[in-house]
């Protein structure tokens, strides 16, 4: 198990006030890096996140593993004295990562122009869904909405099925994934120069950011994206296609695959057929060379399609649930999985970061922590008063 001090972070201390995905995510990144992430939580409820099933003894087995190597302090952040404990710790943090809803950290006093003011060194990290300004800051923004108006559903689906959300909150996580970027490259910066800053990053822009391919098409010519289900856009054979016992993803699309792939078949027809003699041609065709491939790809098991393109050369997966993919024996091999300790549950099983660097590897501590378990330790280290009892509901506006 790696230990906080040989990972790159070592020494940050970021505050998180963070609810469900887009922030929690973002500090986990950090945490991952060595971070030391202390999680600001209301102290009647706690992140939403914690009242998500399943639940393992009656805690959320989502959280446990989102807010791995975090410590929680519970703060009513509308109350006068957690207020004040809360900009003690921001003077001596030295990252603040939120998703509240533009203007909800400003109401409590701690927008960026304040807390900026109270530590000038701070790198402060807002997630939202449109953005902290534009027509659009003010509204509710979720990730299927940003999924809609980034166009990433419009070309998500089938011809049949019409818009197709993305099946995990894809908007969510890369927003998470720029604001720990725009950390760690706000933290050189403040190293070098003395000054914080503030990073905007939006749900909306994050899913906007994706449509790299999309963009080259429509810029150019005004064509836009269309739903080809796993289909390439501009490639062919480049999707799924169906097996006897399930489905196999297969991209053969260079000269050389393409000659695999068919040979593997036993398709020299396909391969000797003009029409489809480069990936253009084919994907002009793709409505009849599919059907014509699928005719013998039924006739054999998934294990015995990837075992014959695989001895050719041609690059292809299964498609995998995730219950494979979460006991897949190359994942396993590689240590990506890793069981982190959790005082009530004991061992819990975590998806490991797919960051990995040979000299400071990621950190692997523990579980999501109990609501406000460090609260006292934290800010007595701090040098804080324990704030007054009372009813809280800040931290999750």
């Amino acid at each position: 198990m790696q230990t906080q001090n040989e990972a790159p972070l070592r020494g940050v201390t970021v505050l998180e006030v963070g609810v469900f995905m887009a922030a929690p995510f973002a500090a986990m990144q950090l945490a991952d890096l060595g971070a030391r992430v202390i999680k600001i939580e209301p102290p009647d409820s706690g992140d939403p996140t914690r009242a998500t099933g399943p639940f393992l003894d009656g805690e959320s087995s989502p959280f446990v593993r989102l807010n791995r190597n975090k410590e929680s302090v519970a703060l009513d952040l509308k109350s006068e004295s957690g207020a004040e404990a809360f900009r003690g710790l921001v003077a001596q943090a030295d990252v603040l990562v939120e998703n509240l809803r533009p203007g909800a950290m400003a109401r409590l006093g701690f927008g960026p122009d304040a807390l900026l003011a109270l530590n000038p060194r701070l790198v402060y990290a807002s997630g939202s869904g449109w953005g902290q300004d534009g027509p659009l800051s003010a509204l509710p923004g979720l990730d299927i909405m940003a999924q809609a108006r980034s166009g990433l559903m419009s070309i998500t689906g089938t011809p049949e099925s019409g818009p197709v959300k993305i099946g995990v909150p894809m908007c969510d996580l890369v927003c998470g994934l720029y604001l720990a970027l725009g950390v760690t490259a706000a933290l050189r910066h403040r190293d070098s120069t003395g000054e914080g800053q503030h990073i905007d990053v939006s749900l909306l822009e994050s899913g906007v950011s994706f449509a790299v391919w999309e963009a080259g098409g429509y810029f150019a010519t005004g064509e836009t994206g269309r739903r080809n289900g796993s289909a390439h856009q501009k490639q062919a054979p480049y999707q799924a296609v169906r097996a006897k016992d399930g489905w196999v993803t297969v991209g053969a699309i260079t000269p050389p695959t393409w000659a695999g792939f068919c040979t593997a078949l036993g398709r020299d027809d396909l391969l000797a057929d003009e029409r489809y003699a480069t990936s253009g041609e084919r994907l002009a065709l793709r409505h009849e060379l599919i059907p014509a491939i699928e005719r013998t790809t039924l006739t054999w098991t998934v294990e015995e399609l990837v075992a014959a393109w695989e001895a050719a050369g041609v690059p292809c997966a299964p498609i995998a649930d995730h219950a494979m993919a979460f006991t897949d024996p190359h994942l396993t091999e590689r240590g990506f999985f890793w069981d982190a300790p959790h005082p009530r549950l004991g061992e819990v099983r975590q998806l490991g970061s797919p960051m990995r660097m040979s000299a400071t590897p990621a950190r692997r501590a523990a579980a999501g922590p109990a609501l406000g378990q460090d609260t006292e330790p934290v800010l007595a280290e701090f040098g804080i008063a324990a704030p007054a009892a009372g009813p809280a509901d800040g931290a999750g506006e």
